[in-house]
């Protein structure tokens, strides 16, 4: 029975601004107070979605989040109506609309953990929503995300949709843009990879100097409790903190990995050498560790060019494709390596550039903008259909965003009550296209 990767990219939401709001993202900080463009956001998103689909992969979509939050404004005190609430938060606490205003629930690499059925023991496909305790802004998504997530994987015989862990720092957890699976096929049992920043439990490892680690341990090992792992087949690492300090908030701003390719910078785990044995221990041969030097592309080239925040895409049984935003053709060091890259004994020939501008001045790259699921042919079947990107998809979310979207977005577009409205208008219609049911909160 054949297995394929699912890549479900988030779409971009309709109050796409950039607020500056995840201190320790240098591209997010870096860009606060800019004129955003939403309808060009979603477009860029869709645009490269459609491309890799176009290709042969199989490409879905994830719904955006209702914004402004408003069940969050009213357990902060904020009263009256809709339109009251705005303008007192607008005036009173501009930061706390921002954060309830924010569209980063379209980087899905951080919407949960996925397990395939051929990792698990009672063989089903295990989904953990991510808590995302770490930002106020992001930590107001898991419950919206759980109900999209159950809308685009219905059927219980196949997904197994666990509640997202308790929201303490202890148990910080980021989703799969900590987590990568490595497998010879991705219908048969892989190495599941947890990439941790510090122990929630324990303070004896080195923990960052500027910027807090997000994700923990006993997060990651609860992940791989919950969704029936056999340990055989786990690895666990911890990130380096001084790449953390310098602007990697999450692994795969420095590494990530498809089957049996692991891409990674030097700098980007501690006690690396050992970490990388262990994986070739359970990976077994035809296992392939491709380290970049940090003489060749430093740790500032990575974060500023998204190098590693790329999708590893497999374009035949034996070669992949690596997927890079823009930024990477910008950064003379890093298309240096590139070049250099597909002439190596690896697997990865060929470098696919894609303009995700949008995205990329908010923090988060290619790799962000996706959540990866491997489902075996039958498993398929248990998606909801509507989700799954097809020619006539694409074009109904094109014509959807240009009618819906805005062009721009500033800050103080943010104390406008018509912009909810016009997200409301815009997400009612969405849930219909999509077939994904009254999961907003306006809706109920």
């Amino acid at each position: 029975m054949n297995t394929y990767e699912f890549n479900f990219d988030g779409l971009v939401g309709p109050s796409h601004n950039y607020a500056g709001l995840s201190l320790g993202n240098v591209a997010s900080t870096g860009n606060a107070g800019d004129i955003s463009s939403p309808k060009m956001a979603a477009l860029q998103g869709l645009k490269k979605a459609k491309a890799l689909a176009d290709s042969g992969l199989k490409q879905g979509i994830l719904a955006p989040h209702a914004r402004p939050d408003f069940r969050i404004l009213r357990r902060l005190g904020f009263t009256g109506s809709e339109k009251d609430m705005i303008e007192k938060a607008h005036k009173e606490a501009p930061a706390i609309l921002a954060a309830c205003y924010s569209a980063s629930a379209m980087w899905t690499a951080n919407a949960g953990t996925i397990s395939p059925s051929a990792d698990t023991r009672d063989g089903k496909v295990h989904i953990t929503p991510a808590n995302l305790n770490n930002k106020f802004h992001r930590a107001i998504e898991p419950e919206l995300t759980a109900r999209i997530l159950k809308a685009t994987f219905p059927d219980e015989k196949i997904f197994v949709h666990h509640e997202y862990l308790p929201s303490v720092s202890h148990l910080g957890d980021e989703g799969a843009a900590n987590h990568t699976r490595f497998c010879h096929d991705y219908g048969k049992q892989g190495v599941e990879f947890f990439v941790f920043g510090k122990y929630g439990f324990r303070g004896d490892m080195p923990e960052p100097r500027k910027f807090p680690a997000r994700q923990t341990l006993e997060a990651s090992q609860s992940i791989a409790r919950l969704h029936e792992l056999n340990e055989e087949f786990v690895v666990y690492a911890q990130q380096n903190p001084d790449v953390i300090d310098q602007g990697v908030f999450h692994n795969d701003v420095i590494s990530v990995g498809n089957k049996n390719v692991y891409f990674y910078h030097e700098m980007a785990l501690l006690d690396s050498d050992k970490v990388i044995l262990n994986l070739k221990e359970k990976m077994g041969n035809d296992f392939h560790c491709v380290m970049v030097p940090q003489s060749e592309v430093s740790v500032q080239d990575a974060v500023e060019s998204y190098l590693f925040n790329s999708q590893l895409i497999s374009i035949s049984e034996k070669e992949m494709a690596i997927v890079v935003p823009r930024e990477c053709e910008e950064n003379k060091n890093v298309w240096t390596y590139l070049q250099k890259l597909i002439t190596l004994e690896t697997p990865i020939k060929e470098v696919r550039v894609y303009d995700v501008k949008e995205s990329m001045k908010n923090g988060g790259g290619p790799a962000c903008l996706r959540l990866r699921v491997a489902l075996k042919e039958k498993e398929i079947k248990g998606i909801n259909p509507k989700t799954i990107l097809t020619e006539n998809l694409y074009e109904e979310l094109v014509h959807w965003v240009e009618k819906h979207y805005r062009d721009h977005i500033k800050p103080s577009d943010l104390g406008d009550p018509k912009l909810s409205d016009e997200i409301k208008s815009a997400l009612d219609e969405l849930t219909q296209i999509m077939k994904l049911g009254s999961i907003y909160d306006f809706q109920k």
